[in-house]
């Protein structure tokens, strides 16, 4: 599968392009001009655009698209809105233009109710959630994945998930560019929003009781 990547060079976007390399799919990564792309897997395929500022034909002729950028709360409220927020969003409509079979979007824990969150999380969380409802709302074949707390320790292979609420408070990015992975390319089910932590049981496995 030819698989667009938003936030490719990022911690968990990386991990994602190589995983899916590693598997036989051909990912895309969508980098900015300033980009560091010395981590993407050899002959990766690049689009040079930027979140704030997409051009129409950016999902052309690719299966699916994931949404792995982000700013995670730690940049201004301002730049929070146009990559979070409006990047997202313009990612959905250009996808949804283009004819795109399937949209995996890289959400957070807490999505679901952003006023409840930290209040130094909160204006981010209202920013991932304006992302989750225009893509819930468009026409797009779609998975949210919302995770709790992510490090960098290696993956164990093994998620908690729910529809509901995770009871686990943290996920490693391996594990969690897996799910992106497994959403992307297998025959996970369609228009579902879940929660994932770490450990529990395979990846697959989990992924198999949304059927």
């Amino acid at each position: 599968m030819r698989i667009l990547i938003a936030g490719a060079t990022g911690n968990t976007g990386t991990r994602l392009t190589n995983q899916l390399a590693e598997a036989g799919h051909e990912p895309i990564a969508l980098v900015r001009e300033t980009s560091d792309t010395s981590a993407l897997p050899a002959g990766c395929e690049t689009r040079q655009a930027d979140l704030t500022d997409l051009p129409e034909d950016v999902a052309k002729g690719v299966d699916a698209v994931i949404f792995a950028a982000g700013s995670g709360g730690d940049t201004s409220a301002e730049m929070t809105d146009k990559v979070d927020r409006d990047g997202a969003m313009a990612l959905v409509d250009r996808s949804e233009q283009a004819g795109v079979k399937r949209f995996v979007m890289l959400s957070s824990v807490g999505t679901d109710d952003p006023d409840s969150g930290p209040d130094a999380m909160q204006h981010y969380l209202k920013a991932k959630r304006a992302a989750d409802d225009h893509l819930i709302a468009s026409g797009l074949n779609y998975v949210i994945v919302r995770p709790v707390s992510l490090t960098d320790d290696y993956g164990t292979g093994e998620i908690e998930l729910s529809t509901d609420h995770v009871d686990g408070k943290k996920i490693s990015r391996d594990d969690v560019a897996a799910v992106l992975a497994e959403c992307a390319t297998a025959k996970t089910p369609g228009k579902v929003v879940f929660e994932i932590a770490g450990r529990g049981m395979p990846v697959g496995e989990a992924l198999a009781t949304l059927r």
